[in-house]
């Protein structure tokens, strides 16, 4: 059974800065990309920051130059650092991981229970 389990979420001021981090479990292998996606109320799930097992980043617009996505490969965790918050960043952020390899087979788009960051104007 694999497991993400997000955490590093909180309440914080405009311009202030926050990081997540998600642990994944479950006699894992391996793992392909992992990343973040974020839900705000009344809106739908928008990706915020891949990575692959190679180090290759993607971000979507709205973070790039403010987020940074990091992970260790040997701890199967990954990182968001999250500089100059605005209240537009206010959501659920979503641990994601694409293909995982445990006890000899792939399990495939696997979500964490989601962490609430709150930025307060």
């Amino acid at each position: 059974q694999v497991q993400l389990v997000e955490s590093g979420g909180g309440l914080v001021q405009a311009g202030g800065s926050l990081r997540l981090s998600c642990a994944a479990s479950g006699s894992i292998s391996s793992i392909n990309a992992m990343g973040w996606y974020r839900q705000a109320p009344g809106k739908q799930r928008e990706l915020v920051a891949l990575i692959t097992s190679g180090g290759s980043t993607n971000y979507a617009d709205s973070v790039k130059a403010r987020f940074t996505i990091s992970r260790d490969n040997a701890k199967n965790t990954v990182y968001l650092q999250m500089n100059s918050l605005k209240p537009e960043d206010t959501a659920i952020y979503y641990c994601y991981a694409d293909r995982v390899r445990s006890g000899g087979a792939y399990r495939y788009n696997r979500w964490g229970q989601g962490t609430q960051v709150t930025v307060s104007s």
